[in-house]
């Protein structure tokens, strides 16, 4: 393909200094957590290799520590290729070859494209992009949702029930459609939100045993060419156990490699939780409106001057980051999905999108849940007058004169009270439709929160 120039100091070789030179598309490179599943992997198939003796004793050990350097960060200025490449990560499988290779070989005493370690005969021994990748985006997803999202829903939902039991006895008015409902209390709202958070974090588990699935050891098409019969079972099993997560081999090597339903899947469950809590913010921003004109029920934690133009106006800038979150996320899984439905054959060819953008919603979430629990949930305070003056004001409260004077009569009570500014209460009297004392008992708005017949 005639000569590259690749810089001096660069650990990559000529075929990623290629693919450089052809994906000149966005600013977008692969994260941390991808390059440490390209690096485990890496390492420990030389490991695996080597304990076999398939490679060299020293060169193998090399490849091992180079790989974990990689794994670590340490090699991560080395890792230079766009997102937007060839659709199955070969570049970027190249480029973990090229670095860990020239590492290995500088490890040895040798010059970097000196040929004493090789990229493709010793890094990738017994594998191929079209089963590394796949087997890097499963890695990387899984740990990832463990270690970083999970835990930040579950502080979460843990933050949002103390809120719940700290506001159960604010009474409030309850909205449908945006319009007067009958009361509930502030606790019930926010024993929703942590439901919801909570039920977001048992959504993500359920898609863990499909990412825990590893296609290493399909090589090129799922035949598993080129690879020794049990070593990929040998180099997953070294994988679980640095990590200490259940990995195993695909049971249909065919299927790990041309379809990336799990990946789908898992997209979906980010994607539902980013609904959630978008909508959660959402009632959050409308509860806190005001502080006059709005509902005010609640107080969020003033942050930062919220206009340059009207003076003292502070805004819910975090709810508002996260409802941005969510969006980005549902865009993500749009993307994902359409990659999944593109996979053609015996491979997908969307794969370092899928990639970047799984990774992207993980990390989102997990920041916005963080950032949502700290910056507002945990400062949130109730304004309990206010949440009682418009409890008290709420017509809808003849609902729960239903059972005793009818449906029509209620109707007819509140279109009268509405058109002439008096409380339900009032008309019923007026008209002698329930006694004094009988009206009390069925009017109590704490009462209507617990449900059943007043």
């Amino acid at each position: 393909m005639g000569e590259v120039r690749v810089p001096h100091e660069a650990l990559y070789g000529a075929s990623t200094q290629r693919a450089v030179e052809n994906f000149p598309i966005s600013r977008l490179r692969f994260g941390r957590r991808f390059i440490w599943a390209l690096g485990l992997i890496k390492g420990s198939a030389a490991r695996a290799a080597r304990e076999a003796g398939y490679l060299p004793e020293g060169t193998a050990s090399a490849v091992e520590l180079a790989a974990s350097e990689a794994a670590v960060g340490l090699l991560d200025d080395h890792f230079v290729l766009d997102i937007f490449q060839t659709g199955s990560g070969t570049s970027t499988n190249t480029n973990a070859n090229e670095v860990i290779a020239n590492r290995a070989a500088q490890l040895l005493g040798g010059e970097i494209g000196g040929g004493l370690v090789h990229p493709n005969d010793h890094v990738n021994f017994g594998q191929s992009s079209n089963d590394v990748i796949p087997t890097a985006i499963h890695m990387a997803a899984s740990a990832a949702v463990r270690e970083e999202l999970l835990p930040a829903l579950e502080a979460l939902a843990r933050s949002l029930e103390d809120k719940a039991e700290e506001f159960s006895d604010v009474v409030k008015s309850g909205r449908t459609h945006l319009m007067d409902a009958t009361p509930v209390t502030l606790g019930q709202e926010f024993s929703a939100y942590g439901l919801q958070v909570r039920r977001s974090g048992e959504r993500l588990l359920g898609v863990l045993p499909g990412l825990d699935e590893l296609a290493l050891g399909g090589t090129a098409v799922g035949t598993g060419i080129n690879a020794p019969p049990g070593f990929a079972a040998s180099v997953i099993r070294l994988i679980a156990e640095e990590t200490g997560y259940p990995f195993r081999e695909a049971e249909n090597h065919f299927e790990a490699q041309s379809a990336k339903d799990a990946v789908v899947l898992a997209s979906g469950a980010l994607k539902t939780a980013a609904v959630s809590l978008f909508k959660i913010v959402n009632d959050l921003r409308w509860l806190s409106s005001g502080p006059r004109t709005g509902l005010a029920e609640i107080r969020l934690p003033a942050l930062q001057p919220g206009s340059s133009i009207m003076p003292g106006k502070v805004n819910p800038v975090i709810p508002e980051m996260v409802m941005q979150v969510a969006a980005q996320v549902i865009g993500n899984d749009a993307a994902i999905t359409w990659g999944g439905a593109n996979g053609n054959l015996e491979l997908n060819t969307m794969m370092p999108l899928m990639a970047h953008n799984l990774l992207e919603s993980i990390e989102l979430l997990a920041n916005a849940s963080t950032t949502l629990r700290v910056r507002c949930v945990e400062g949130i305070e109730a304004d309990r007058v206010r949440a009682g003056e418009l409890a008290e004001a709420n017509l809808i409260v003849v609902t729960a004169l239903n059972p005793h004077i009818g449906y029509d009569r209620g109707a007819e009570v509140a279109k009268e009270a509405f058109a002439s500014g008096r409380t339900i209460r009032e008309v019923v009297l007026e008209r002698g439709l329930m006694e004094e004392e009988e009206l009390d008992r069925v009017l109590d708005i704490e009462r209507m929160t617990e449900g059943g017949v007043l």
